[in-house]
């Protein structure tokens, strides 16, 4: 009798480890970091740019779309940087200390990325630093006007 039960509760037990145990060692999707907009993001030292786009009817006049999200005690000078027509263009932005930042909206300061050579559907490498941080190119989306949500972001 005692050994029926002790094979009932290993039967058991080796059941429900191998229902489960699929699970034990993959990859979980939702703990991996992704995009979840037309945007890309990155990291730049205490600063996360978050959904950056570059939108225009014109491939050479773009408007950066992006929210930079800080989480430093003081403002930072952001330097944007990127090729137009072979040579290094700079630009400066500056990201409110512990918030967002949006730039590029209908109501917000607007970075035009022009000379780029860019095409519509296509991604642009956008270089961004700042003072003490490790800079970093990203290489941003290229979007027009025709999604209605799209249309107030155009230069």
């Amino acid at each position: 009798m005692k050994s029926r039960v002790a094979a009932s509760i290993a039967l058991a037990a080796a059941l429900m480890l191998g229902a489960t145990g699929c699970t034990f060692s993959a990859n979980i999707a939702t703990e991996k970091p992704y995009d979840p907009s037309d945007g890309v993001g990155a990291e730049v030292g205490e600063l996360s740019i978050r959904n950056a786009l570059l939108i225009g009817d014109d491939p050479e006049e773009l408007n950066l779309v992006m929210t930079v999200v800080s989480a430093a005690d003081t403002d930072r000078r952001v330097t944007v940087q990127w090729e137009a027509d072979g040579e290094r263009v700079t630009e400066e932005i500056f990201v409110s200390a512990n918030g967002r930042t949006a730039f590029g909206g209908p109501e917000q300061d607007q970075l035009l990325i022009t000379g780029s050579g860019a095409t519509i559907g296509g991604l642009v490498p956008v270089f961004f630093a700042y003072p003490g941080a490790e800079g970093v190119e990203v290489l941003i989306p290229v979007l027009d006007g025709s999604l209605p949500e799209y249309e107030l972001y155009i230069p």
